[in-house]
């Protein structure tokens, strides 16, 4: 066995890239806004509020 090997087991994960800016975050909830009116499926409705609810607590 190498000791590369040994290494590796050690070694802590890399911290990944954020995929969103905060300005992404203020745009997703503006087109949530937007969406909301147009659902006729309540429960549908309720998860796309409770979204732009979270979105907004980012800011």
């Amino acid at each position: 066995m190498s000791q590369d090997s040994g290494n590796r087991e050690t070694s802590q994960p890399h911290r990944s890239r954020a995929v969103f800016s905060l300005e992404d975050f203020a745009l997703i909830k503006e087109a949530v806004r937007h969406y909301i009116p147009q659902l006729t499926d309540d429960s549908l409705a309720l998860k796309y509020s409770n979204l732009y609810h979270r979105l907004g607590r980012i800011d």
